[in-house]
């Protein structure tokens, strides 16, 4: 959820994609089966796929990874700070009817077949041209639930900006999965000109790129943290549920993210167990106190939320510590290392700073398969933020979030 150069120097934000099912395959305009014996590869993207990664210690390849689909690789190994990103794009715009699409109602419709060797994950679709200067827009991220089977994403722009002899570029794009290697499969790749009134825009696991933050007045659900404690990497076997600071005569309860501590979050969501998210929500912390530098960095001082998947789901804050949280298993297997958002954090003392948490991860937070949220720091960043216990819980963390049946 980041700026991202593009190969020509432009800044684009790139993100990426999942969603399962959708209407099937019809003809395009623009259609890569990955049929031949290799995939047509070109630097330019004018003839073939281009692919580049970025901001990280990676490398990348894209290769004939089967019969009929390519494979996206990525080595992420060697690198430290998980700010990395890789893309493939592709030049479209020699089989689109440019002409078309300036008629009324009618936009592009971006597509993808894909695959993914570590879940969830999300990955991008975007689309734009050589005069493309706004790199948020037509830009769509997608949560792939599994790495089990394949799964159909797609966009539809909203007035695309594309006129004949323009040159159109679709892309897809992968960022942030963490260290380690990954792949992303690619079945087939469409960008056609559609009537938009007769399409369903976006797949259902669509998640838009750091939408506008929404009223927490407008949420039926505001759960507070049902347990909330401090994991200290450097100790992993102390628990710090005491963890406080002098606050006028008496002392805050506090939870805190700094180099080596996470904050993590369970919530009781039972009473919404069988119920479907509506939308996105809201993860709403209340600041103690925050200390980081004064320079603007980009990708520093930021604090990263993410899903806790694994280790034990019923921890109890009064013992856990990180080692009995994570039960022997690799961090990376209990917590996602693909970030739900980096985010800039309200430094006054009672400010509220507000997370948007995507609908899928809402959902899997419902059903259980999400086990709870944690905060960690991207960069150099202490920060502290009231705990359950303070103040009878009414600066506690809480969920803001609707629900339908």
């Amino acid at each position: 959820m980041r700026l991202l150069p593009d190969p020509h120097g432009l800044v684009i934000a790139l993100l990426v994609a999942g969603a399962m099912g959708g209407p099937p395959p019809a003809p395009a305009q623009f259609i890569d089966h990955f049929d031949g014996p290799s995939i047509a590869l070109d630097e330019s993207a004018a003839r073939g796929w281009a692919y580049l990664t970025g901001e990280g210690e990676t490398t990348m390849t894209v290769e004939q990874g089967g019969k009929g689909f390519a494979s996206i690789r990525v080595d992420a190994t060697g690198d430290r700070r998980n700010v990395w990103w890789a893309l493939v794009k592709r030049q479209v715009s020699d089989r689109l009817d440019l002409e078309a699409l300036a008629r009324p109602e009618h936009e592009l419709r971006i597509e993808a077949r894909i695959r993914v060797s570590n879940a969830p994950r999300r990955v991008n679709l975007h689309l734009n041209t050589q005069r493309t200067t706004d790199f948020h827009s037509h830009l769509m991220e997608f949560d792939i639930p599994d790495a089990t089977g394949w799964h159909t994403i797609w966009m539809t722009t909203r007035g695309f900006d594309a006129r004949p002899g323009d040159r159109v570029y679709g892309q897809l794009a992968l960022m942030d999965w963490g260290r380690g290697q990954h792949r992303v499969d690619l079945d087939y790749f469409k960008v056609e000109v559609v009537n938009a009134t007769t399409v369903v825009s976006d797949s259902e696991n669509a998640v838009p790129y750091h939408p506008p933050l929404a009223d927490p007045d407008g949420f039926e659900h505001r759960l507070p943290a049902a347990a909330d404690a401090t994991l200290d990497l450097a100790h992993p076997d102390v628990n710090l549920n005491n963890w406080s600071a002098a606050d006028g005569e008496g002392r805050a309860r506090l939870i805190a993210v700094s180099g080596t501590q996470h904050a993590v979050l369970r919530f009781d969501l039972r009473r919404l167990a069988g119920r479907r998210a509506s939308g996105s929500g809201l993860l709403e912390v209340t600041s103690h106190s925050v200390q980081r530098s004064s320079d603007d960095v980009k990708d520093f001082g930021l604090v990263r939320v993410v899903e806790i998947l694994g280790g034990d789901d019923a921890w109890d804050q009064t013992t856990v510590t990180f080692s009995s949280l994570c039960r022997g298993a690799p961090p990376e297997a209990v917590f996602n290392p693909q970030m739900i958002i980096d985010w800039p954090v309200v430094e006054s003392r009672a400010g509220k700073t507000y997370f948007t948490i995507p609908r899928p991860v809402l959902q899997r937070l419902i059903e259980g398969r999400t086990h709870g949220l944690a905060l960690t720091p991207l960069g150099a960043i202490t920060a502290a933020f009231y705990a359950t216990e303070h103040d009878g819980g009414r600066l506690a963390p809480r969920l803001l979030l609707n629900v339908r049946d």
